[in-house]
């Protein structure tokens, strides 16, 4: 609910900080007084465009801030949440307005569009008889009325699940349909691309090594010249081997007459072990040379080949394997792919019925509850001082196929005399007819879940005496489930407010000055004597106010 409202150079108004309660609030004062103020602000804070000329005269900009305590409901802090606004169960919207025109909103302290507020605006408050913020006039708002009054949400929930997965099925059923032709194109490339790489038989260790063998084989006549003009050396006569074995020998008698020759002597013959092992190798080596021009070409021929897969799927020769391996996983998606569609369109068809079965039932309810509904509003205008006039909703059916939120629209139509006909609610010419319908209809479906804040600005417009009553009764006892806010210009209206609030202007140097002042008790009185007695109110009016207060609580 709107626990706090404060306005900083809005028009006529220089300071105002206001608190509200929780129950009826009502808003009375002389003409022209300002009480419409009230009402720019809130505009201004759930994102109404700006004019500058809102901005009170040789001021710089004008501020508004509106607070609410959100704890209690669910989906403004959902709503909170999904945007990382969410601020400990209060939700607090602030706007600046330039008297360039220039404009800032700010939720919680964070910068945010106007759309972002204005869709946060239309969870928090409900303006009745403000066309421009008139939640009942929109389409989506009167269909979830009526849902909400004949307790379908979760079958409509249902409903809407499958209507998301039935157009998911349907699009990929679309998607393969209308890439065939490049689906059979692309299994065709990589059919004939398989086959090369199964005519290479390609094998892994050929792959890693294939390389390095043909730089050997193209390579053996050097290799076998260098690596013998090295074993010459290590093991021909007066060679490396024979020197270290003499060396060695020497070393070993001289370690017999002095102990402390150990570590160079085992050096030195660890250096001829070691030499005459690399003969080994080296030997071995020699042997598994040779030079054969046939293999070196038969080699470079197989290296070739695989160069020209490698290029042509854009790789080295190593990862030819693993290409392979992509394109069998490609053809297999694709055959798996059009054996699909026909149990996709299977599937299709069965979601269609489920949908068909949930929309008749929800079509059912809703026209049992459309006329319950029409009847009960009808009823409650009667009442609310409007003699002759009739509710109803409409359940235009949608074209055939699978829709979201049912097969049906929903449109409010209303006629205020008899003889008239039906017109669409939206276009009803008077403020205060548009109030009293707003309010017949809040109050027959109080019990769905609606915003936590409804505001009627003069809802009482062309009624007086016994109905003006009745009306403050309704919103009394709407105030049990929302919290109401009325600007009202009856007393019989303003008795029945949980807490009343009295707009005054008065000129200044300045210039106007607008002042909003929460009354007490006796200021009550006096407030409601001075709106049924006039400028001068006297101790008769004043027993009548409190007698009216009295007899409304």
């Amino acid at each position: 609910m709107l626990s706090q409202l404060s306005v900083k150079n809005l028009a006529v108004v220089e300071k105002l900080e206001l608190s509200f309660s929780a129950g009826m609030s009502t808003v009375t004062g002389e003409t022209g007084a300002g009480k419409s103020i009230l009402l720019q602000a809130l505009s201004l804070a759930l994102g109404v465009r700006a004019d500058s000329g809102l901005v009170r005269h040789g001021k710089d900009r004008a501020e508004v801030s509106a607070v609410f305590a959100v704890e209690n409901n669910a989906k403004i802090q959902s709503f909170l949440q999904d945007q990382a606004l969410d601020d400990d169960g209060e939700c607090v919207l602030r706007r600046v307005v330039s008297s360039d025109s220039k404009s800032k909103a700010f939720i919680n302290g964070s910068s945010v569009p106007l759309s972002i507020v204005r869709t946060l605006g239309d969870l928090l408050i409900d303006m009745h008889g403000q066309n421009e913020h008139q939640l009942l006039l929109r389409p989506s708002q009167q269909l979830d009325l009526l849902d909400s009054y004949a307790q379908i949400n979760n079958e409509k929930q249902e409903l809407n699940l499958l209507v998301d997965e039935y157009k998911s099925i349907q699009s990929k059923i679309d998607s393969i349909s209308n890439n065939h032709k490049a689906i059979l194109q692309q299994q065709e490339l990589y059919t004939h691309q398989l086959g090369e790489l199964n005519d290479a038989q390609l094998d892994q260790d050929e792959l890693d090594n294939i390389e390095s063998d043909f730089k050997k084989s193209s390579n053996a006549q050097e290799l076998i010249e260098k690596t013998l003009n090295v074993l010459n050396k290590l093991d021909g006569d007066g060679g490396i081997n024979s020197q270290l074995s003499s060396l060695n020998y020497e070393l070993s008698q001289a370690l017999e007459l002095d102990n402390s020759l150990l570590s160079g002597s085992e050096l030195l013959n660890s250096a001829q072990l070691q030499t005459q092992e690399s003969v080994y190798e080296l030997t071995n080596y020699l042997n598994s040379l040779s030079v054969d021009e046939q293999r070196s070409s038969e080699i470079e021929s197989r290296i070739s080949e695989l160069h020209d897969l490698g290029r042509k799927h854009n790789c080295q020769i190593v990862e030819l394997l693993n290409i392979k391996t992509q394109i069998e996983e490609q053809l297999e998606e694709i055959g798996s792919g059009e054996s699909s569609i026909n149990e996709l369109t299977q599937y299709l068809q069965s979601l269609q019925v489920r949908y068909e079965l949930q929309a008749k039932k929800i079509s059912k309810i809703r026209l049992s509850k459309a006329k319950e509904l029409s009847a009960l509003v009808t009823q409650t205008m009667q009442v609310l001082g409007m003699p002759g006039s009739e509710f109803k909703l409409e359940l235009p059916v949608k074209k055939t196929g699978i829709h979201l939120d049912g097969n049906e629209l929903v449109g409010f139509l209303i006629k205020t005399n008899m003889g008239q006909d039906f017109k669409a609610l939206n276009k009803v010419a008077s403020g205060g007819e548009l109030s009293r319908i707003s309010l017949a209809i809040s109050v027959v479906g109080s019990s769905t879940e609606q915003t936590p804040t409804l505001v009627f600005d003069e809802v009482d417009v062309g009624i007086s005496g016994a109905v003006a009553e009745i009306v403050g009764r309704k919103l009394r006892e709407l105030s049990a489930n929302y919290q109401v806010i009325c600007i009202t210009h009856l007393a019989q209206v303003a008795a029945f407010g949980h807490q009343h609030l009295r707009v005054s202007k008065a000129q200044e140097k300045s210039g106007a000055q607008t002042e909003v002042l929460q009354l007490s008790d006796q200021d009550r009185i006096d407030e409601v004597a001075r709106i049924l007695g006039g400028a001068v109110i006297t101790d008769k009016a004043r027993n009548a106010a409190a007698e009216m207060i009295q007899s409304s609580q």
